[in-house]
């Protein structure tokens, strides 16, 4: 019993972490007091489902609960502020204002987690710190977690959210979505920040029911952001790259959850009804004529979704593709796909020369998928002893166990 309690609490922290610390700080405007009343509301959880059971609505359990608390909190500070008035002799004054419940919701939009992105997404705050914030305290990422993820020290991180925090609260910056003249200056913002929740379903190794559901909700807000930017063809380009890549995801595992490349990968699973509604939108987008990287970065995907088999892709059509990603938004980890697809379209020695080329520029030093890439190439060309070092070198980088197991096994196929 107390194993199940745990995986359904762990379920919710996956489903609704987000959901509890955008709505207490929507009645709050207290971020580190939302994150805080939420843990506490998630070990409440796991001393009181085992006695109690598993409520019909997690969500709303651990909402209530999280509210609760930081009322209970907010009326003590407020106790003990008029105690120490009244000590003074001084005029206790009116009672707080603004109490959790008493905030209307003057957007229109019935979603706290779409109002926290784009309050973290506000152009007052740099934009590492606003995706970086919203990660925090939309998914519950750890800030290690993070800060790997921006391939940053984990102290530097800790700053980075602490002054964003701050920012916002200093500033005074309003927990809602701004009007529609104002939408502009926050849109590269917030498509990233559901891009890289996206992505943190969807990263190797990441297989289980509650990836999913990260993904899943990845895709919604995508859903309600293309909804709210009809205008803006990145938000359904964006939408488009998702539902591409979802729609591959029952394939990129086999049944022992090891990784399957995709040029191996059983076509006859992949969502045909997810490739076919993310054409849709990325048609519909590209029909505007304002392309933009996740429209290019979608028609990728839409190469290989279409392919009927891996030798049917048009891998040249992909090398451009990169090529103008790469001028769009440069980047190394831009150019290391576009030398797999070079490699591809002209062979792996032009595709190798461009690895090397990002080895000595040392820009993705411990990015384990540069040497993995190198491995890779050097293999196609007959270099085994030179691939079996780059494979060792990708294999002690490698972030998640499912990564190491499929480098390992390539590295075994050398010998």
């Amino acid at each position: 019993m107390r194993d199940a309690v745990k995986e359904a609490v762990a379920a919710a922290w996956s489903r609704e972490w987000g959901r509890v610390v955008a709505a207490v700080i929507r009645q709050t405007g207290d971020w580190d007091l939302a994150e805080e009343c939420a843990q506490d509301a998630f070990e409440r959880a796991l001393e009181r489902w085992p006695r109690d059971g598993v409520p019909r609505s997690p969500g709303a359990w651990l909402t209530t609960t999280a509210r609760n608390r930081a009322l209970d909190r907010l009326r003590r500070a407020a106790n003990e502020n008029v105690k120490l008035r009244t000590a003074a002799r001084l005029d206790p004054g009116p009672p707080p204002a603004d109490q959790p419940g008493d905030r209307p919701d003057d957007d229109g939009l019935p979603d706290d987690r779409l109002r926290l992105i784009y309050t973290c997404c506000h152009p007052a705050l740099p934009l590492p710190a606003q995706v970086a914030l919203t990660l925090r305290t939309l998914t519950g990422l750890g800030t290690a977690e993070i800060a790997r993820a921006f391939l940053v020290p984990e102290n530097t991180m800790a700053q980075r959210l602490t002054r964003a925090k701050n920012k916002i609260r200093n500033a005074g910056i309003p927990f809602r979505v701004p009007p529609p003249d104002l939408l502009p200056d926050r849109t590269e913002a917030v498509l990233a920040i559901v891009y890289l929740l996206f992505n943190a379903g969807y990263a190797p190794g990441a297989a289980g029911p509650d990836q999913r559901r990260v993904t899943a909700e990845a895709i919604r807000l995508a859903r309600l952001l293309a909804a709210l930017l009809p205008g803006e063809p990145e938000a359904a380009g964006l939408l488009a790259l998702m539902l591409l890549h979802d729609a591959r995801a029952a394939a990129r595992t086999d049944a022992d959850g090891d990784l399957v490349p995709l040029a191996e990968q059983d076509r006859s699973r992949w969502d045909r009804r997810g490739i076919a509604e993310g054409t849709a939108v990325l048609d519909a987008a590209l029909a505007r004529r304002r392309p933009g990287p996740y429209q290019v970065q979608a028609a990728i995907a839409a190469c290989h979704a279409q392919a009927e088999k891996a030798e049917a892709t048009d891998w040249p059509q992909i090398a451009l593709l990169y090529a103008e990603l790469a001028r769009m938004a440069p980047g190394p980890v831009v150019e290391l796909n576009r030398a797999v697809a070079v490699a591809m379209a002209d062979g792996p020695a032009a595709g190798l020369a461009l690895a090397d080329a990002l080895a000595a520029a040392g820009e993705l030093a411990g990015y384990h998928l540069l040497p993995a890439t190198r491995a890779d190439l050097l293999r196609r060309l007959g270099r085994d002893a030179e691939a079996a070092a780059a494979y060792r070198e990708a294999l002690a980088l490698a972030p998640t166990e499912a990564e190491r197991r499929f480098l390992a096994g390539r590295l075994a196929d050398l010998r």
